[in-house]
């Protein structure tokens, strides 16, 4: 369905297509506030026709993508679920977190609602196991590396010593995954053997060692809810209806145990019917690669829907998952767990909105805007010397911030140190993607000058933005703001104040860090080339390889000259140069 403009403002499917659309428009008929408002504002339609529901849910899961149509509920972004990976198929096994399961003998365990979620659980259990959290390669580093803090603190086992053997690595990662298919008590059990063996051998450091383990463990299983059999593994949905902030919530069961949960609110004008909803529910299992054997839905999606989602769904998974509405009984109770979870987001969304809004509005009434800026974009310029010229750009949303939006652009066009010429040209370069959403107020980390600079430049444009400037006291603390003539100020104004002040860190922040990077990474390159017949293109492999300039200077012969473009020459240059480098230090 499509507005006046041409744009597409909803997507749906149907079995039946004429009887669906007829009802929307039939005389006398109210659909509810969302969908009336909807209809009023129909223009035009668009019609595909395809061969199965399948390939239809499947098209428009793709259209509502493609489109972000206004009145379809949607996922905020396209990026897949975060698991935890464990290679215990490897000789020295590593864990990390991924976003993708693949077929690779590894073990996946998850999904979880965010990756701070997925990382807080993989630093306990690396905590709890003593299994590194360093990036160096094992067997490679072992013994050639000075341990870290992490091991004199008693949170690594210190593998890297030596005197740890492959077994005992191993063993660690074993008993970390038992502990996160859910299996506590094992994982336990197995610490406390290992502990009264160490004990009954005169081996008190290494009893003290698990004794804190298992303690680690305990707090760990604290914060985690077992609310139901060993062996159930389920997705609980609850969508809870509210006109203003619909909540949909997630609770992911694994072997009993409530592992995680996620809310997810939606905007009061997008439509949360049946189809919408079997349509968002599938894109979910479509971004998280892994489906349960079991999903409880706490609403009803109707028969046909239901259908059609089980069978795509247990399609793709190679076997067969089961989604019911549960009427009665323990499944019943966690519908309603979930549901209660989902009107608690909605009340505390909607205060902290009011919140936003009330903030949003009152910069506007001190900066004399039009309309109230609901899409803030900052700008900051951060460099070394004269290289490494880079500009950040950040965009906050209804006041919080929106990272699929951050930018950092290269400064080319300066020749040097030129902070107004950098400023202009990243905001010039930002503006000419005119696919983008122009924001409603453009704030730069600098005084009058810059804003004087940019409002030229959106003059030469015919682009209507308002420019202000954040300047910073002398204990460089954001202290008001600024146009070409005017100053702001809103020290005063505590929650303005806060919002800016946060802003200002960001931008600062997000542009300091792509700064550095790509120092960084410009030193590791320059050091390397400074081995007799190792350029730029090499010294890159090398990196490439190797990933630092300290693993390259461990690496041996033979590990140097299998890199592609690195000669046997190459590689006895690189290992002198290495030789030479630990001689020179104290």
């Amino acid at each position: 369905m499509k507005d006046k403009s041409g744009r597409v403002i909803y997507v749906g499917k149907s079995r039946a297509l004429k009887n669906r659309v007829s009802q929307y428009f039939a005389p006398n008929t109210s659909h509810g506030i969302k969908t009336d408002r909807m209809t009023s504002s129909v223009f035009d339609f668009d019609v595909i026709l395809t061969s199965s529901e399948t390939e239809a849910l499947n098209l428009e899961n793709r259209l509502i993508k493609l489109h972000s149509p206004k009145y379809n509920i949607k996922l905020k972004d396209d990026r897949n679920y975060p698991y935890i990976r464990i290679t215990l198929c490897d000789d020295y096994p590593v864990m990390s977190v991924v976003r993708k399961r693949s077929d690779d003998n590894a073990k996946y365990f998850g999904p979880y609602s965010s990756t701070g979620a997925a990382y807080t659980i993989l630093s306990a259990v690396r905590k709890a196991f003593g299994i590194p959290s360093c990036k160096r390669s094992f067997p490679r580093d072992i013994g050639k590396i000075r341990p870290c803090l992490n091991m004199q603190i008693g949170q690594c086992s210190g593998v890297c010593t030596g005197k740890v053997s492959q077994k005992e690595y191993k063993e660690a990662y074993s008993d970390a995954a038992v502990l996160l298919s859910g299996s506590y008590s094992s994982a336990v059990s197995e610490l406390k053997k290992k502990m009264e063996y160490a004990s009954d051998n005169l081996m008190f450091e290494a009893a003290a060692l698990y004794r804190d383990r298992i303690a680690e463990l305990k707090r760990l299983w604290e914060k985690q809810r077992v609310i139901a059999s060993t062996d159930t593994e389920q997705d609980v949905f609850a969508f809870y209806k509210d006109e203003t902030c619909p909540v949909l919530t997630i609770l992911y069961i694994r072997s009993g145990m409530l592992l995680d949960s996620e809310s997810i609110a939606f905007s009061p004008e997008q439509i949360a019917d049946e189809d919408s909803l079997t349509s968002l529910l599938f894109d979910i299992y479509v971004k998280r690669a892994f489906t349960p054997k079991e999903i409880l839905l706490g609403f009803d999606i109707g028969s046909e829907n239901l259908d059609l989602l089980t069978s795509l769904l247990s399609e793709s998974a190679g076997y067969k998952v089961r989604i019911r509405t549960p009427e009665r009984g323990d499944a019943k109770a966690l519908c309603k767990m979930a549901l209660d979870n989902a009107r608690q987001y909605s009340s505390e969304y909607k205060l902290r909105s009011e919140k936003s809004d009330a903030t949003l509005v009152r910069i506007a009434q001190l900066l004399g805007l039009e309309v109230v800026p609901e899409r803030i974009e900052a700008y900051d310029i951060s460099n070394f010397g004269n290289e490494n010229i880079t500009a950040g750009k950040i965009a906050c949303v209804h006041g919080k911030f929106e990272k699929s939006a951050y930018r950092m652009f290269k400064i080319t066009s300066t020749g040097g140190q030129n902070d107004y010429g950098a400023m202009r040209e990243a905001v010039s370069r930002r503006l000419a993607h005119s696919e983008d959403i122009y924001p409603d107020l453009i704030l730069l980390d600098g005084g009058k000058a810059h804003v004087s600079v940019i409002r030229q430049l959106l003059d030469e444009l015919h682009v209507e933005i308002p420019v202000f400037g954040m300047v910073k006291d002398e204990h460089h603390k954001t202290r008001a703001l600024v146009g070409t003539d005017e100053e702001i100020q809103i020290i005063h104004e505590h929650a303005v104040f806060v919002l800016i002040h946060t802003i200002q860190e960001e931008v600062h922040r997000y542009t300091i860090s792509g700064m550095q990077r790509a120092k960084r990474k410009t030193l590791k390159t320059s050091v390397l080339e400074k081995i007799p017949g190792v350029g730029p293109a090499k010294a890159k492999l090398l990196l490439a390889r190797f990933r630092t300039v300290s693993a390259v200077k461990n690496a041996s012969v033979n590990e140097l000259a299998s890199v592609k473009g690195i000669s046997l020459r190459d590689a006895e240059n690189i290992t002198k140069w290495a030789a030479e480098a630990a001689e020179k230090q104290p």
